[in-house]
């Protein structure tokens, strides 16, 4: 049997396990990694593993751990399940040359990953994935010494307490605590499960906040359809704040005091606000193609720069370690702010957001208001679409070779093409055309002054595809 291609997506390695993600292609990128830090001198260096809740992710850590420490690599290995901002900063804590985190994230439960973190403390850049890559071996390793023998090479540490302690360095906890905010946490089964509980208290009630690695057979992402408990059981029970991460913790979702998902666009925005004018903190907006213009209207208010990349957060994380940056971010939820890692960090941003309102004294709802007042009104919507590969092919190909002139009434005014194609209306409203790279999916962004305008918006954009043929 030919061995498994192993390519990362935008972040990390994620596969089916039992069919692709076993432990045997594990061990390979795990000989991958260790072949990468012998040849860069950084072996002595070491490496920090990490993993999640799913199943059997303590055990695939292990033998991460085992192969490398067998490749002479010294190894600090997480002795419980963390979220992935943590084995973040335990890189950088610890000096490690490289973190490895296993975990798939928000994607659904029978799939788990591999991903790969700095010495800076955020993601391996693309130029390291690409040379890892490229040195996975086509076997797995070797039957490997004894156990016992390596574990002289692994430490065991308590990178999840440590962190906790990180974030009460942080975050102002005492003026959360006074506020008397109620706030419902949904873990997702995820690894931020009993975090804010340990951070505030009895202030905090966590739902879906037990191990459960099969993650009641719902993908940990948190989208609004996963999350129609959370915003029951706030509007219902009397919450101040809704809040929910995804399966490693390191994307967040908000829902305002009536109940309302609230998407993040609205996030950053409100971290911007929140940052600038309470904090008087400076510095630039970093942002990713399909997020909302608001904070380019944000940027023009406040003299600040505002820098738009293509999707994914790697792109984002050059500017912490190039620049000064305030806030940067991506529509999926991952977040990052000045004064912390340069990585994405559920639990920190939820917390911030807290102190936020513990400061501010005004509903979540209130401020969103007071956003849309002067910097909007802006309203977003996201689409995916599962197609085939032709259909997906053929529409960009359409869109490259003759544009669109038109959509949903609107005269198409100009067409940029950074990540996908993002189409600028007369109305000052945009739709945004970008193929997923690993899936038969087309995702369709919007962003007009109405709710009803934005649906209308990616629904326009979903319709293009009837015109064209259906193949397999």
């Amino acid at each position: 049997m030919r061995p498994a291609v192993i390519r990362f997506g935008t972040d990390g390695w994620r596969a089916v396990m039992a069919a692709e993600y076993t432990f045997d292609n594990v061990g390979r990128l795990a000989l991958g990694t260790a072949r990468w830090l012998q040849e860069q001198g950084l072996a002595s260096h070491g490496v920090v593993v990490g993993y999640d809740t799913r199943f059997l992710s303590d055990r695939f850590a292990r033998h991460v751990a085992l192969v490398l420490a067998s490749q002479d690599i010294p190894v600090v290995l997480s002795d419980d399940f963390l979220p992935t901002p943590a084995l973040s900063w335990a890189t950088q804590h610890y000096g490690a040359a490289l973190g490895v985190m296993i975990t798939a994230s928000h994607n659904p439960p029978e799939y788990n990953g591999y991903k790969l973190k700095a010495s800076f403390g955020g993601p391996a850049l693309p130029e390291t994935i690409s040379a890892i890559e490229s040195r996975i071996p086509p076997e797995p390793p070797e039957a490997l010494p004894d156990p016992e023998r390596l574990r002289t090479r692994i430490r065991l540490s308590p990178i999840r307490e440590q962190f906790l302690e990180l974030l009460r360095q942080r975050v102002n906890l005492e003026e959360i605590q006074r506020s008397g905010l109620r706030v419902l946490y949904d873990a997702m089964y995820g690894a931020g499960q009993g975090a804010l509980r340990r951070l505030l208290g009895p202030m905090v009630r966590e739902i879906r906040a037990t191990y459960n690695p099969g993650f009641d057979r719902q993908a940990p992402e948190p989208i609004e359809k996963h999350l129609v408990e959370l915003c029951r059981l706030v509007r219902q029970e009397g919450y101040d704040l809704g809040l929910a991460t995804d399966g490693d913790a390191d994307r967040i979702a908000l829902v305002d005091e009536k109940g309302r998902f609230v998407d993040s666009h609205k996030i950053l925005a409100l971290l911007v606000r929140y940052l600038y004018e309470e904090r008087g903190l400076r510095g630039d907006i970093v942002k990713t193609f399909s997020v909302t213009h608001m904070l380019d209207r944000m940027g023009s208010r406040y003299g600040l720069r505002v820098h738009t990349t293509p999707i994914g957060f790697k792109y984002v994380v050059r500017h912490f370690l190039e620049g000064d940056v305030l806030v940067g971010g991506e529509e999926s939820g991952g977040l990052a702010i000045k004064g912390h890692i340069p990585e994405r960090d559920g639990l920190f941003i939820g917390l911030t957001i807290l102190e936020m309102l513990a400061r501010l004294r005004r509903p979540l709802s209130v401020l969103i208001d007071e956003l849309q007042r002067d910097f909007g009104p802006l309203y977003n919507q996201r689409i995916d679409v599962h197609t085939t590969e032709a259909q997906k092919a053929a529409l960009l190909e359409r869109i490259r070779q003759e544009g669109l002139r038109m959509l949903a009434g609107q005269r198409v005014i100009a067409v940029q093409d950074l990540d996908g194609y993002k189409h600028l209306l007369e109305d000052g409203s945009w739709l945004l055309i970008r193929a997923s790279g690993t899936e038969p999916v087309l995702r369709f962004y919007s962003e007009a002054s109405s709710l009803e305008r934005a649906r209308e918006l990616v629904e326009a954009g979903a319709g293009l595809l009837e015109d064209l043929p259906v193949a397999p």
